[in-house]
């Protein structure tokens, strides 16, 4: 299942946030920051999967790409593939890149309303729903 999914800038600025569990808005934002601190101390050449049972709880992952100045990230349990999960995000990013021509941070913080009906055709309830475009 995924339990949640951002993107967030280069600076830890979420643009888009879905948890797909209950979460307080308070321990949402700790969700993020804790997130992007351990994001942005990885370099270039290291796995796009993060084992993240200290901030989501056991049996977690953080799956993630990194693309121009924004991070794409899947917070999973062990049920789901890493390898789905970045195959999901590049099909995501290239439905974006349709619908905005050569997405961007800015696209995103002004289209915000355009996001969910993109996100939904994927995913749905914390499981993917369809992959084909």
């Amino acid at each position: 299942m995924i339990n949640a999914v951002l993107v967030m800038n280069t600076q830890g600025k979420p643009r888009l946030t879905k948890f797909y569990e209950p979460v307080a808005v308070e321990k949402q934002q700790d969700i993020i920051r804790s997130v992007y601190s351990v994001l942005s101390s990885r370099g270039e050449n290291f796995c796009s999967f993060v084992e993240a049972d200290d901030i989501f709880g056991p049996d977690t992952k953080l799956v993630y790409r990194h693309f121009a100045t924004l991070y794409f990230v899947f917070v999973i349990n062990k049920a789901e593939s890493e390898l789905g999960i970045l195959d999901l995000i590049q099909v995501f990013v290239e439905t974006l890149d349709k619908n905005f021509k050569n997405v961007c941070e800015l696209d995103i913080v002004y289209n915000f309303n355009k996001l969910p009906g993109c996100w939904r055709i994927y995913v749905f309830g914390g499981y993917v729903w369809v992959m084909a475009q």
